[in-house]
Formats: structure tokens, C-alpha cells, sequence
């Protein structure tokens, strides 16, 4: 896809992406095995192994886990009442959205407790392994601690796009609001009303601003992490998105990413955005409007997968 091709443009050492569809097929561009810090794209994978405990009957998600009158469902839900980085109560659960990677420490010791291992352990087993994430690792916290690569976030976007792990219907649980109507701040995009969040997955929805794109679908669901990496998955699309980069948020990643986004969906719906006409290795910048209709690809390559991506 050339629209991946934009990531080229980004004032950043190093970038890689990938577009990844429900049986696994992706089109890939930039370093497919160098790893990434995550951020709080270490998130997602570290929720997912919440349901596999859930269904496996090691945990409930109603079950106590966190601050008193916090199951394990409103740590999952940023919802607990936790502090953002202590491992204290700023507030009582339930009557707004509070970002906390506590919370996901609290919850990944609930599990480890239960599992009776590690949960970088239970981790690997119930997530990377089975989705062969070799080059995955979780060397602390699961809020933030993850290092993975674009080939093996490539696996997880397929598994959450079509799970293996999960029955469809926790998976569509855990992708759907819990506790509507909460509001709250979303980190480096400020307060929003409502500030929905799933379990374990920050929800599209009908935020502005926001990370995705304009164009993305209230549906779309993911996260994005201050290493300046994101993943979304777009249920509408059917396909999802992983960007990985060795920058750290900020205001360049704040104007790129929805831009970015608009640009991959416009290509996977057959609109060519006008930017793309204009990359080439002698025009680096791209102008991101779009054509409104489908326009033939100038030049070389000929084929769907553009120089230098992998079409997978």
C-alpha cells in the first residue's frame, strides 16, 4: 500500500507499519524485526491475557481486585479510581475516567496471584506464544514495560481482528463501552465527554480530537503509547493498523497519525489520496488531501505492493 509510504515523511530515525486484514494478509513497509519500545501499546496484549484468565476460570471480571469497590472490570475500564502512576485512590470508582497504568499493575498482579506465575509468564503463555510473538518481551510493568517488533504486533492485530485466543462474543465485550457516559482526559488529547474506554482497549468512538483518523470508524479500537507507537483495528475496515517509531509522542505524531490513518483507509476503500501521487524518491513531502475517487497508481511499480513494502 502506498499510503504506508507516508511514514517516510515523519521526522523520526526509524519507522515501520503495516496494514494487517482478518486472515492474516498484511501489506508491510520499514523494518519488520527491529524492536520497538511499546509504551502503552504494551496495553492491549497485556488485557488480552485478562478474558483468556477470565475464560479459563482463574479470574472474574466482577471479582475484587483493586481500591474497595473495584473489580478487575473497572481496572481494565480505566475506572478503578486509581492515580496514574501511584498505587493509590485519587478518587472513589465510577464517577469519571481516570488514565492509570497503576491500574494495570494492580490487575496484572491479580492475575499472576491467581495463575500462580509471573505475569509476564502467564503472559507469554496465554497471548505471545500462541500467536507466535517470539520477540515479544515484558521486562515490568504491563502499562508500559512491552518491547515488540512490527512482524509480531502484525499477529496481534490479525488475533484481534479475527480471534483464536477468545470467543468473538468477549472479544466484542471487551471492544464495546463499559460504564458509558464517563468522562475523563485522554492523554496528549485532552478532556473528552464522554471519554469512552472498552476493556483493556481505548474506544474510537466520537472523540475529538484524537489519534485516529477522521474517517475512522466509531467502532475503532486500540491504543497508542508515548514511545510514538499506535495500533488501531477498525471492525467497519476490516482491517487494522500498526505504527511503530523510535520518537516519542508529541506534536508531530499529534498532526501525522490521523492524517496517516485517513490516508491508509481512503486507499483500502480505492480512493487514492493525492499525497501518494506525489511520493516518489524525489518528492519526500506529502500534501494529505484526497481525491473523493478511485485514481490509478503513476508509475512504478505496477503491482498493489509499492517498492520497499512487503505484500504479505
Amino acid at each position: 500500500m502506498r499510503s504506508l509510504e507516508l511514514i517516510d515523511t515523519w521526522p523520526v530515525p526509524t519507522a515501520a507499519a503495516a496494514v494487517v486484514f482478518p486472515a492474516g494478509g498484511r501489506f508491510a513497509h520499514g523494518p519488520g524485526e527491529r524492536p520497538f519500545r511499546l509504551a502503552s501499546v504494551t496495553k492491549p496484549p497485556a488485557a488480552y491475557a485478562a478474558p483468556i484468565a477470565v475464560e479459563e476460570g482463574a479470574i472474574g471480571l466482577d471479582e475484587p481486585a483493586g481500591p474497595e469497590g473495584s473489580p478487575v472490570r473497572r481496572l481494565l475500564a480505566r475506572a478503578s479510581g486509581l492515580a496514574f502512576d501511584e498505587h493509590r485512590a485519587m478518587a472513589p470508582p465510577g464517577p469519571r475516567r481516570l488514565y492509570s497504568n497503576a491500574g494495570f499493575e494492580v490487575l496484572g498482579d491479580h492475575i499472576a496471584k491467581a495463575a500462580g506465575m509471573p505475569f509476564a509468564e502467564y503472559l507469554r503463555q496465554a497471548v505471545l506464544a500462541p500467536l507466535g510473538m517470539t520477540a515479544t518481551e515484558l521486562p515490568g510493568s504491563p502499562a508500559k514495560d512491552g518491547v515488540s517488533t512490527l512482524d509480531d504486533l502484525t499477529a496481534f492485530a490479525a488475533e484481534l481482528l479475527s480471534p483464536r485466543l477468545l470467543a468473538p462474543e468477549t472479544l466484542a465485550e471487551a471492544t464495546a463501552v463499559a460504564f458509558p457516559g464517563l468522562n475523563g482526559v485522554l492523554p496528549g488529547f485532552g478532556h473528552q465527554k464522554p471519554n469512552d474506554w472498552g476493556l483493556g482497549f481505548s474506544l474510537r468512538a466520537h472523540k475529538s480530537p484524537h489519534w485516529t483518523g477522521a474517517t475512522s470508524s466509531p467502532r475503532t479500537f486500540g491504543h497508542f503509547g508515548q514511545s510514538g507507537t499506535f495500533l488501531w483495528v477498525d471492525p467497519d475496515a476490516r482491517a487494522a493498523c500498526v505504527v511503530l517509531t523510535d520518537r516519542a509522542f508529541g506534536s508531530w505524531a499529534a498532526e501525522s497519525w490521523p492524517a496517516f490513518t485517513d490516508a491508509v483507509l481512503a486507499e483500502l476503500r480505492g480512493q487514492t489520496p493525492l499525497s501518494l501521487i506525489h511520493l516518489s524518491p524525489f518528492s519526500p513531502t506529502a500534501l494529505l488531501r484526497f481525491s473523493g475517487r478511485p485514481l490509478p497508481l503513476p508509475g512504478p511499480p505496477t503491482s498493489r505492493c509499492a517498492a520497499g513494502v512487503r505484500c504479505e
